[in-house]
């Protein structure tokens, strides 16, 4: 029987679906949960009696436990957890984290795709025109519309939801490239390394971003990766607002160095009310939500309890980090 501590806070249906699912190991619940993935867990005594751990455990806790063998985290992030001191830790004490990547690929990518779509077929533009002098622009609109294939498509960061975007993209017969620090050859589009990236970056039709925060990552996209887009592409953030210096964002849209951004994460969020970037040209934003659908707390239980069935029968565990 192994003891489960988990943090996360789900509604009535999902919470039944876990207990049921852990089966004969005992559940224990932490003294305070939450339903928000991004926001810091505190310190939880309960941890310490723990042999897995699932939800959001505090940072610096994992380094005490003795117990602990296997941490899940019920997001797709893992920035706080990404150190290099934590690894070894984890490495010495035999410990495996894992998180929930694949839960988060399909609703992202689809995101993605329509996000790529609004700005194809002009989309916002007819609805801005709805909600304002709803002139029938038939002639501009049908003139600025476009087909996205034969168009280069640039993924900076490839994880799960980029290898998901690549499958929804390829029947529409894009130009797919990849970009990571490090290639591994077994990516399923090309794939370059940063030293690579600015040559088609220069070609790209449509930038999307799905790095992770980290500090290497901060404030990746700056002015001078602006600077060498065309003035026709698109750029798309759905990895996280750090990644990107937002002054130069708002500076190449201003000045119409690019077509137009689509944004779903900031730096910070919610992003305030007086923001220029919610009144910039052709800058349309969504709160955070790319990963968000109906049935996403089923999906976190039913892939920690796929992971907990691995764990129990000792094989590969499902989106493994550390």
């Amino acid at each position: 029987m192994l003891n489960i501590w988990t943090n996360a806070e789900f509604p009535t249906e999902p919470t039944e679906v876990l207990n049921a699912g852990v089966g004969g190991h005992h559940l224990i619940r932490a003294t305070e949960t939450s339903s928000l993935n991004l926001v810091s867990a505190p310190r939880d005594e309960r941890l310490l009696d723990a042999e897995v751990a699932f939800g959001q455990p505090d940072v610096e806790q994992l380094f005490e436990s003795s117990r602990l063998k296997w941490i899940h985290l019920s997001s797709a992030g893992y920035t706080k957890y990404d150190r290099d001191d934590l690894r070894e830790s984890f490495r010495q004490r035999g410990i495996v984290m894992t998180n929930s990547s694949t839960v988060y690929a399909e609703p992202c990518a689809q995101h993605a795709l329509a996000m790529m779509m609004c700005f194809a077929r002009q989309l916002m533009m007819s609805y801005d025109e709805q909600r304002a002098g709803r002139d029938w622009s038939y002639v501009d609109i049908r003139k600025r519309s476009f087909l996205l294939g034969g168009q280069t498509v640039i993924l900076y960061g490839y994880g799960a939801i980029a290898r998901r975007l690549s499958e929804l993209l390829a029947p529409l017969r894009v130009k797919l490239v990849g970009v990571r620090r490090h290639p591994r050859g077994n990516e399923f589009i090309p794939t370059i390394s940063l030293e690579e990236h600015v040559d088609w970056l220069k070609q790209a039709d449509h930038v999307i971003n799905i790095l992770p925060a980290s500090d290497q990552s901060q404030h990746f996209f700056d002015s001078s990766m602006f600077r060498h887009l065309k003035p026709t592409a698109y750029f798309y953030n759905i990895g996280r607002g750090s990644t990107v210096d937002q002054a130069a964002l708002l500076q190449a849209l201003q000045e119409s160095r690019i077509a137009g951004a689509f944004l779903d994460v900031t730096d910070p969020e919610p992003l305030p009310a007086n923001h220029s970037l919610w009144s910039a040209p052709h800058c349309y934003i969504t709160p955070h939500t790319a990963g968000g659908f109906g049935e996403e707390m089923f999906g976190l239980v039913n892939h920690f309890l796929e992971n907990l069935r691995r764990f129990e029968r000792a094989e590969d565990l499902i989106d493994r980090i550390i």
